[in-house]
């Protein structure tokens, strides 16, 4: 049997839903702007529900998104904001905190090509703000080698351990979302040595591939998938809101559980939940680890 470690779900959507807020396309840092305790309780409650790992509500706080709005100015009051609720939630629990950093433009976009130089100035400076407060930082959603570079060299002298986590076709877990191989990811595992590679965001069904090419890698890897339908082209327009996004209905926590620990059961050692994954689904996960006879870590 194996440790595991069990990270949180959804963040970003399950702040949208319990706000009952119209979404806007700063999504869950309008919802931390107007009710930051709900950021708290949510960490809180995963934490409750057997995850270790809270995922700071920072995914979206880049200046790029911001400067859209006018409020570039705000960004570290944002990441201060994200970074005390998920130490508050945290209290005397022993669970790790995972500054999370998403992309620097959009998601599921590798076509807008973020220049790697600029893209590792940008995480480098959240970095900066960051470091002192977190255990790990989490680079999400990753779609292209390109995107994979400049965030990781914006992570290079983090001082803490970096993981990488990639997003992979919803009908081909073997190439990135950009259409590359992902096993074209290799050269920059290699050279930058990240802790951990997951891939996340992504249809459960293309999850097995997917771990098949990073578990060649020679790093701890997992998995944590999203419970959307798919990628609609209304998310890929500029400034989208998720309402452009479905959730399924046949990915009910038992369901999802099924999902995770054939993960497991293919050696990932790191697994979680995404977008519409939610406490009810990482309160499944956790007891079926535990009846497996895993330690949850």
């Amino acid at each position: 049997m194996a440790d595991i470690t069990l990270l949180d779900g959804s963040i970003g959507q399950e702040l949208v839903k319990r706000s009952g807020d119209r979404p806007t396309p700063l999504w869950s840092t309008r919802v931390m702007i107007d009710h930051p305790e709900l950021v708290g309780d949510v960490h809180a409650e995963y934490f409750r529900r057997g995850a270790t790992v809270a995922t700071t509500n920072t995914y979206a706080v880049h200046r790029s998104r911001l400067v859209r709005e006018g409020m570039e100015a705000q960004l570290p009051n944002l990441i201060d904001a994200a970074l005390t609720q998920a130490e508050r939630a945290r209290g005397s629990s022993g669970g790790r905190i995972a500054g999370a950093l998403g992309p620097l433009l959009a998601s599921y976009r590798p076509d807008l090509n973020p220049d790697v130089e600029d893209a590792a100035q940008k995480f480098a400076e959240l970095v900066t703000m960051m470091a002192d407060r977190v255990d790990l930082f989490l680079i999400e959603t990753v779609s292209s080698v390109q995107e994979a570079n400049g965030a990781l060299r914006g992570t290079s002298r983090a001082g803490k351990p970096v993981w990488l986590a990639l997003s992979v076709m919803d009908d081909d877990g073997t190439r990135l979302r950009s259409g590359e191989p992902l096993s074209d990811i290799a050269p920059v595992v290699q050279r930058f040595a990240p802790e951990a590679v997951l891939i996340n965001c992504s249809r459960p069904e293309a999850i097995p591939d997917a771990l098949q090419v990073i578990a060649t890698l020679g790093r701890p890897f997992g998995a944590y998938a999203n419970g959307f339908t798919g990628i609609t082209q209304g998310f890929l327009e500029d400034a989208p809101t998720v309402d452009a996004l479905q959730q399924r209905h046949d990915l009910g926590p038992e369901e999802y559980a099924d999902h995770a620990m054939g993960w497991v059961a293919q050696g990932a050692t790191i697994v979680g939940g995404c977008c519409e994954v939610g406490p009810d689904h990482i309160e499944a996960l956790a007891e079926r680890l535990r009846m497996a006879g895993h330690r949850i870590v």
